[in-house]
Order: structure tokens, then C-alpha cells, then sequence
């Protein structure tokens, strides 16, 4: 079955509009450390994450690298740089083993974009990003680390399992002393196990208020 077949933005497509998808895409598998764009690139396809994690960087002067997310197989990246027909903002790299879905954006503009459902979806998919963003900020500018941690950890529940600490405090912008000092007093209070460098939860409603 194609990668696309179940994944909820393209759940509204006929066959014969699923054809047509599969005509403008194609699938490129990445190893481990495998570069899917390069910040600058011009954007020529709509990136659809199928399998794997993909972890998002700026790279500063000196070479310094600042992670801005890491996103998860089903997802659409970077939308809004093809919408806008902007160059990457950033880098993005596979911390795992990876598959991805390439579509040609042109063409799925030309085709698809014209259709209200599937315009409506895009834009929506477009809004979660920016509201994200949005949460992003306000968080490190209102949030203690401890309640940046408890949201992060409900808001990634199902897939705190899978999820090395080392991400966490990348995406978060904290030491992973702080993070480590923070896990253990939430361990401590019985609201997570820790399995190795991976994380548990048990009681994410009482993790939820360390932030509301």
C-alpha cells in the first residue's frame, strides 16, 4: 500500500485523484544522519514524513546548531515554504532511519489546490503550524523549565516512549542537567518512570498542573 493511503490529509481524495497523487511523488528512503534539505535550498516539493524522526536546526556563526523541533512519521513539513514559495528557514536531518513522501509542489498546486476540500485542509495544516510556533514562544517566555517540561510531556504522551531526553532538552533550549534534575523530582512524585534515557507516564493530569 502507498505511504499516503492512511495519512489523514489525503483521506478525502478519490481514486482516481489518489492516482493522480501518486504520478507527482515519489518515495526516498534516508539512513540515519541523511540531510533532507539544507537551510537556503529552494523548496521544490511538498516533504510528507512517513517513517522515522526528522530533527529541524539553525546553524550559527561558529557553527553553533539550535534545534527548533524534531517531527514524528505522519507529517507534513514546511508547508508554508511552498506556499509561499520560500527558501528553508532551516536545516533538517534524520536522527533515524527514515522514509519520506516528495511530492512535486507545482504540479500538486495545479491540480489539487483548486479543490475547497483539499485547499481547506492545507490550510488548516498551515494554521497548526503557526499556532505551534506561537505556543513555542509564548512557553520560553512565560514558562518556568518545570512547566515547560510537565506540557511537553503531556502534550508528547503517546510518544514520550520513543522519545531519547536528549530531544527534549534540544526542543525545550535546556541543559540536560536541568531536564535530568526536573525528570527525577517528577519520578520522585510518581508521575513518570524512566526506562534507560527514555520516559513513562503515569499521571499526566497531575503533570498538567505544573503549567495551567
Amino acid at each position: 500500500m502507498h505511504p499516503l493511503r492512511d495519512f489523514k490529509f489525503f483521506a478525502t481524495l478519490s481514486d482516481e485523484q489518489f492516482t493522480k497523487l501518486e504520478k507527482i511523488s515519489r518515495i526516498v528512503q534516508y539512513t540515519k544522519g541523511s540531510i533532507a534539505f539544507f537551510e537556503g535550498e529552494e523548496s521544490t516539493s511538498l516533504f510528507v514524513l512517513t517513517k522515522g524522526i526528522l530533527q529541524v536546526y539553525k546553524t550559527y556563526m561558529k557553527g553553533n546548531k539550535i534545534i527548533m523541533n524534531h517531527f514524528f512519521a505522519k507529517e507534513m513539513i514546511a508547508e508554508l515554504i511552498n506556499f509561499e514559495h520560500m527558501k528553508f528557514p532551516a536545516s533538517a536531518e534524520f536522527e533515524t532511519d527514515g522514509t519520506a513522501v516528495l511530492i512535486d509542489y507545482a504540479k500538486f498546486e495545479s491540480i489539487f489546490l483548486s479543490d475547497p476540500k483539499i485547499s481547506l485542509a492545507f490550510i488548516k495544516s498551515l494554521t497548526r503550524k503557526i499556532k505551534y510556533l506561537e505556543s513555542v514562544i509564548a512557553n520560553n517566555m512565560t514558562m518556568n523549565s518545570t512547566a515547560r517540561v510537565s506540557k511537553f510531556i503531556c502534550e508528547h504522551e503517546d510518544k514520550m516512549s520513543k522519545l531519547k531526553k536528549g530531544y527534549i532538552a534540544a526542543d525545550l533550549n535546556i541543559t540536560p542537567e536541568t531536564l535530568s534534575r526536573i525528570l527525577k523530582k517528577f519520578a520522585d512524585l510518581n508521575l513518570i518512570s524512566k526506562d534507560k534515557d527514555y520516559i513513562h507516564v503515569i499521571d499526566c493530569k497531575e503533570l498538567a498542573s505544573f503549567y495551567e
